[in-house]
């Protein structure tokens, strides 16, 4: 799409110049406005044309049945849609009786920004009606994050040639007609008219639609309050219906008089208030936005940004396309967790239906890394939903006839969802993966209210699934058997190392965190056997080596399966999940998305650098990237071997997977996991960022192509500048006490009284590895990196 002469490649906003239809749903997604609470896809205000309407709250969804072939002991028996909620972005306009319609009249102009700086997405058009007479009109749109409840319009109508009669229609609408889903699996389930009506009104200016799903129980209410403000003669009244409240003004206007329009929405849901509660609650939501008004709801919006700038920042000299991409990126994850206050994040977060809404490990393993560096407060929500879901995954162990906690593979409630168990059920790492962001948050903000309310627990339970999971042989080495790592493309394995290490770490970290806080352990049942029983499983964990490779194993005997036909396969014929057996693709050499390099990155501890550069060497032409996680990773670990040129090749990957639309599947949601990963690849991959025993290391260098880098991190209520040229690196402590950190090996003493700089110690570059025929990442030559195409000097 941003490569479309429409899209502007700006560094703080992303500008659309002309209307193409073909990418409308695209668009949508990218223009998409969310606070972790609320989301709404960017529709055009009038609401058609459309490619896929869309408005979501966090953790509203409708069950519908999982059918099995053939049944089976402790499959999931239903499964969660996320559903388009009460669409409350609808505001039509007529003109002389034509509908505003952008597929009939001339559109003279269009243009729609989206301000990272601001929040609001604004636009403007100059259309003239099949009568003759033009019109202007300008809309904003926020929704808010400091008004959780909250989204908001400012919608106005300009008069340009001749006097003209409007008509403004601003609706609150339920259960809107949702284009088909496809055969693909990675598309939403259509659950037609999710929503049974219990309430409608519409009194003076005010409209209000209360729902309820018929299978999950929620109740859903969306209330809109309106300002109008026009020439004499203007006039308004509302109608009500059960799945409609409409709010209509009319006017007339003279060239140059302007009708406009302030409309307030407010939401809320809940499984367990009353009628009457969820009336009044979406009231007083719309009763407190109504006393801040219009501009001051921008006011808070622009102030909240300014603060996270201000700490979340990443600077990008020598490519405009990763500048605009970064901010693209780091925008849309805050706005997929910033209010989330106890709910998950979901893989398209609330830009789309794409999975279904449902969350999995990316969140805890690609999301929370950069929200717990530059909004911590924020990193925590998710995992206090973890805590909260803590139940139903103990359950879900014993129906596994584990111990501990079982969390589910993919949900959107807290139970398992995915209806094939060999890529869901069997990738236990999911509870390492939630123990890892655990760990991870602890460390870099040392929260001990979190630990003792959250985090102990947490790591306990996941603790004692992988000691009743895993088993001692003879020689007392510890196995991890019959699993599937992140590599979906080789489930039912034996002792996957990514799985091992992090189930190593997992163990470890849960007796750390248990001697911290004895007596709370103790109410867990915690005692000194146990804990002495998980580290003993953890010295001892296996982990597969190939010694005529000299590589790991990405699981037991992997290197000696055949390897997959890549010669043969077309590029059309990817992702190979959709084209071929999973029996054929299970019992050959291909990987699906990094696995073995995952663990390198997150455990690099485990490994030497002459392991990294032979492991990283054999999976490098073994990984088809059929999983949008995988680039930001294969560029960390690129960059850390050496191979600077593929590492940024990479980072391109990544951080255009929305913006250009590389896996044709923007249109059901942006991919937040691969938003953060343009994060990753820049502060882990080229800043060399890790995060050991509770400090922080840095081991930067640039390729070639870009002149400089700089980002902000949180660590330990301290605030860290990093700035990397090619030559050396400049670390400033921006706030808080003195801060020792790594620096290429080296112990550094920052404070806030001096910066401290060092050289970068040169790298060699060995030789690059190959990628399977036709999966080599674009290269992003001179011209990708400066508009003018222009070499360094």
């Amino acid at each position: 799409m941003i490569t479309h002469p429409a899209y502007a490649v700006e560094p703080w906003c992303l500008r659309e110049t002309e209307l193409n239809l073909e990418v409308l749903p695209q668009s949508e997604s990218v223009f998409a406005l969310a606070n972790g609470h609320i989301g709404w896809r960017g529709n055009l205000d009038e609401g058609e044309p459309h490619g896929l309407p869309g408005s979501y709250l966090n953790g509203v969804y409708e069950l519908r049945p999982l059918p099995y072939a053939e049944a089976g002991y402790g499959y999931p028996e239903s499964g969660q849609t996320v559903i388009d909620v009460t669409n409350g972005k609808v505001i039509r306009l007529l003109v002389d009786d034509e509908p505003f319609d952008l597929r009939y009249g001339r559109l003279l102009k269009h243009e729609r920004v989206l301000d990272f700086r601001t929040g609001l997405l604004s636009r403007t058009s100059e259309w003239t009606a099949p009568s003759g007479r033009t019109v202007r009109v300008r809309s904003r749109r926020l929704v808010s994050f400091t008004q959780r409840a909250v989204g908001a319009i400012c919608y106005e109508v300009e008069a340009v040639d001749a006097e003209v009669r409007l008509v403004l229609q601003s609706e609150l609408v339920a259960n809107e007609q949702l284009p088909q889903a496809g055969g693909d699996p990675r598309v939403a389930a259509v659950l037609e008219s999710p929503l049974v009506s219990e309430e409608h009104s519409a009194d003076g200016s005010c409209l209000r639609l209360i729902h309820r799903t018929v299978r999950s129980g929620l109740r859903v209410a969306a209330a809109a309050e309106h300002e109008v403000d026009g020439p004499e003669g203007t006039k308004t009244y509302a109608e009500s219906s059960e799945d409609l409240s409409r709010f209509t003004v009319t006017s007339a206007l003279r060239p140059g008089q302007v009708l406009r329009l302030e409309k307030t929405v407010a939401y809320g849901w809940s499984g367990v208030r009353s009628l009457s509660a969820m009336h009044d609650q979406v009231d007083a939501a719309l009763a407190g936005a109504k006393s801040t008004g219009w501009q001051g709801l921008c006011d808070e919006q622009h102030a909240y940004l300014d603060a996270f700038w201000d700490r979340a920042d990443v600077e990008v000299d020598g490519d405009a396309e990763i500048q605009q991409a970064v901010r693209f990126a780091l925008f849309h994850v805050l706005q997929a967790g910033a209010r989330a206050e106890c709910r998950a994040i979901a893989a398209k977060g609330l830009t789309g239906p794409g999975y279904d809404g449902h969350s999995f490990w990316d969140t805890e393993t690609f999301v929370l890394p950069v929200l717990t560096c530059t909004a911590p407060r924020a990193a925590a929500q998710p995992l206090r939903w973890r805590h909260a879901t803590l139940p139903d995954a103990v359950n879900r162990a014993r129906t596994l006839g584990l111990d501990g906690a079982a969390f589910p593979w993919r949900t959107l409630s807290g139970d398992e969802c995915s209806a094939y168990w060999p890529a869901g059920t069997a990738a236990f790492h999911v509870n390492a993966d939630i123990a890892d962001a655990v760990v991870r948050y602890l460390h870099a903000t040392g929260d001990e209210t979190f630990e003792r309310e959250v985090g102990l627990e947490l790591l306990v339970q996941t603790a004692r699934l992988w000691r009743s999971l895993g088993h001692h042989d003879p020689q007392g080495r510890f196995h991890i058997d019959g699993v599937t790592g992140p590599d979906e493309y080789s489930a039912i394995a034996d002792d996957n190392v990514y799985t091992n290490l992090m189930a190593q770490q997992n163990l470890r970290a849960a007796a750390d965190a248990a001697e911290r806080h004895p007596e709370l352990a103790d109410t867990f049942g915690v005692d000194d056997e146990e804990t002495a029983a998980w580290r003993d499983a953890a010295a001892r964990m296996t982990l597969p080596y190939n010694e005529t490779l000299g590589v790991h194993e990405q699981s037991a005997d992997f290197t000696g399966h055949q390897h997959w036909d890549f010669a043969g396969t077309r590029p059309d014929q990817y992702p190979l999940l959709l084209h071929f057996p999973y029996f054929d693709i299970y019992r050959k050499q291909v990987v699906k998305q990094a696995d073995l390099v995952m663990a390198m990155y997150l455990r690099g501890d485990a490994f030497t650098a002459e392991q990294k550069a032979r492991n990283f060497a054999y999976y490098e032409p073994l990984t088809v990237r059929d999983s949008s996680l995988s680039a930001c990773v294969q560029a960390v670990m690129a960059a850390e071997v050496g191979h600077l040129r593929l590492a940024y090749d990479y980072l391109g990957e990544a951080a255009m997977m929305d913006l250009s639309d590389l896996e044709s599947n923007t249109r059901d949601g942006l991919h937040i996991a691969s938003l953060a990963g343009t994060w990753i690849a820049l502060v882990a991959g080229f800043g060399g960022m890790r995060h050991r025993n509770g400090t922080v290391a840095f081991a930067p260098r640039l390729p070639e192509q870009l002149d400089r880098i700089a980002f902000t991190v949180q660590v330990l209520r301290r605030r860290l500048r990093v700035d990397i040229t090619g030559e050396s690196v400049t670390y400033s402590l921006l706030e808080g006490e003195p801060l020792e950190i790594g620096h290429c090996g080296e112990r550094l003493l920052t404070t806030r009284e001096e910066p401290v700089t060092r050289k970068i110690p040169a790298i060699p570059e060995g030789v690059e590895p190959r990628q399977p025929a036709g999966r080599k990442p674009a290269h992003r030559g001179w011209k990708a990196g400066r508009p003018d195409g222009e070499m360094p000097t």
